[in-house]
């Protein structure tokens, strides 16, 4: 197949500085941004999802930043479709289009595919909440078991939102989350130059705590205090909002919150750079 097109796809761990990159980039060749984060898809949440500034933003048109309320439903399979609908406009525009963000899946879904899961519907989601809220974990593992064994084998029992979420799937779909999973690589038609930012440990974790203390000083507490009512959302199950969250309602001190939050963002940028070097596998 011959390619139309380049896509630059950005990407490395928290506080990396690959959103800069990204910036200077678009700035330099006149190109617009696709966000690939999980997190900044959301609006009413900019300093817990670090999302680029109001300057930055007007400098640079940015895509899926702040575009859905915090309520809404958004996948991978979503992402993936809006991405790419956006990267095919900007590619027919402009000839190239940037891809920036962290969130493995989501980079994933844009340069691979992901497998075409059923869309969850309000219904399907509510019932299985409510069961599981009603019932707990051990319903949940037990009915992931009785209705796919061979998932249930191997998915993370301790990732309670993966073993939820692939009860919704089944009862969505009618099938077993098992036979829904081919990973089969999707190719595309445009040139993906794939840029992986990376920083040693010491100075990577010097800066996840500059850019925690940074938040902090922009309004973290204000804006966690907004959105504690819904705090049961899955949009603001994020790293920096659920350490908030602990702290509002007394189970930990501020001081304790706030290195929590550094913590916990130094185990997720692991996370993100186990995700490279399995990658990196893969593709060689």
């Amino acid at each position: 197949m011959k390619k139309q097109g380049k896509v630059i796809v950005i990407t490395g761990p928290t506080a990396s500085g690959k959103s800069a990159l990204a910036l200077d980039l678009a700035m330099r060749d006149g190109l617009e941004i696709i966000s690939a984060d999980s997190r900044q898809i959301y609006s009413g949440i900019p300093i817990s999802t670090a999302q680029p500034t109001p300057e930055e933003l007007a400098a640079v048109r940015h895509h899926l930043i702040g575009e859905f309320p915090l309520d809404a439903y958004y996948s991978a399979a979503l992402f993936e479709e809006d991405a790419l609908r956006i990267a095919r406009n900007q590619l027919e525009e402009r000839g190239s289009v940037i891809v920036c963000g962290g969130s493995m899946l989501y980079i994933d879904a844009f340069c691979s595919g992901i497998d075409n899961l059923p869309t969850i519907s309000r219904e399907v989601r509510e019932e299985v909440a409510a069961s599981h809220a009603a019932l707990g974990d051990e319903w949940a593992l037990e009915e992931l078991r009785r209705l796919d064994p061979d998932y249930y084998e191997i998915v993370d029992r301790c990732n309670m939102k993966r073993v939820v979420h692939a009860i919704e799937i089944i009862r969505q779909a009618g099938a077993s989350y098992t036979s829904l999973r081919r990973g089969i690589r999707k190719e595309r038609e445009f040139e993906i130059d794939f840029r992986y930012v990376d920083l040693p440990r010491e100075e990577l974790c010097r800066r996840i705590n500059e850019r925690v203390d940074r938040m902090v000083e922009e309004g973290l507490v204000e804006e966690a205090r907004r959105v504690y009512p819904m705090r049961h959302l899955n949009s603001l199950n994020t790293v920096g909002l659920k350490e908030m969250f602990e702290w509002i309602e007394g189970r930990m001190d501020f001081t304790t919150a706030v290195e929590r939050i550094k913590k916990n963002t130094r185990v997720y940028a692991k996370k993100q750079m186990t995700w490279h070097k399995r990658r990196d596998s893969r593709q060689g």
